[in-house]
């Protein structure tokens, strides 16, 4: 079946990039409406963006939406990650400026508001995408592919110079509170000269050492230093499952990146919506609801991090 929220739930903060603060409140909404962003600081009709893959922008920071008109809202990926491993279906998410609030840089926030404000099953029957034919994009030494699986499967590896974050790769079913436990917590990342530079164009400008994981070298120069070894990539998997939720249905399928990021992503969705051989929608039979990433989670999976 699908589901939305309960009841709303509020997020404030600045944003990662512009810096600008912003009130985003994600509302219930009812079957097959979706995941919809309003811009709640624009004229009633003219800022409504589904959350979906034909309106991503492909940039390699984050990943931002936009009507034809030029109305956007950006950094979306984290709090799509939450509501996918969540298992919500259906939301209006209702935000006063141009970026969602990057809160601590992981989803642990926008998981708990969402698990206390509750899930609501609707009576609608839910359809999921199954992938049938692997399907794969190239960008330099990057890789994005899909290919079939009874579930949702996320396997990445990365690779960076600095010995902080080195090669990295870990791979994670997403059934069963998985991205809740072992996902969720994990911070966005950066190189402390990238950050210099981005300020120096002017992005980044809400980014603090609290709301990114800041690396040097071999040094983790955010308070507190990593909250697991292996947090950078376990973070690229959380923008990864937020990412694929654009394609507006659970997907069940094998995901795997090689230093892969949102553009690529983006650019594997519109790969495959581009060959209806390799995807077809079917009706989620309750084994299948079973392997959803939200299936049967609580509030307890969430103090049960790992």
């Amino acid at each position: 079946m699908q589901t939305t929220l309960r009841n709303d739930v509020v997020f404030e903060g600045a944003g990662l990039h512009s810096g600008a603060l912003a009130r985003l409140r994600l509302r219930p909404a009812p079957a097959g409406h979706g995941i919809v962003f309003r811009r709640s600081d624009l004229p009633v009709g003219t800022g409504e963006i589904p959350a979906l893959w034909s309106h991503a922008v492909q940039t390699p920071l984050n990943t931002r939406i936009e009507t034809a008109e030029g109305v956007s809202v950006a950094t979306i990926e984290h709090v799509m990650a939450a509501l996918a491993g969540c298992g919500v279906h259906n939301v209006l998410a209702e935000i006063d400026g141009p970026e969602v609030p990057i809160l601590d840089g992981s989803a642990r926030q926008f998981v708990e508001g969402i698990l206390k404000a509750g899930v609501r099953r609707l009576t609608a029957p839910l359809e999921v995408i199954e992938i049938r034919e692997a399907v794969e994009v190239r960008r330099g030494g990057a890789v994005a592919r899909l290919s079939p699986a009874t579930s949702l499967q996320i396997d990445f590896a990365i690779e960076f110079p600095d010995a902080a974050i080195g090669a990295q790769h870990r791979t994670l079913g997403m059934a069963n509170g998985a991205f809740v436990r072992d996902l969720a917590d994990s911070r966005t990342f950066c190189r402390l000269a990238d950050v210099k530079a981005m300020q120096a164009h002017g992005l980044a400008l809400g980014g603090t050492f609290e709301n990114a994981v800041v690396v040097d070298g071999d040094r983790v120069l955010s308070p507190g230093g990593l909250r697991h070894a292996d947090e950078a990539v376990r973070h690229k998997m959380l923008d990864a499952l937020g990412d694929l939720y654009t394609a507006g249905a659970p997907i069940l399928g094998r995901y795997t990146g090689v230093r892969a990021g949102h553009a690529l992503t983006n650019a594997l969705l519109r790969e495959l919506f581009a060959r209806p051989d390799s995807w077809r929608r079917v009706t989620c039979s309750p084994t299948m609801a079973g392997r959803l990433p939200g299936a049967g989670v609580g509030i307890a999976d969430l103090e049960e991090v790992a």
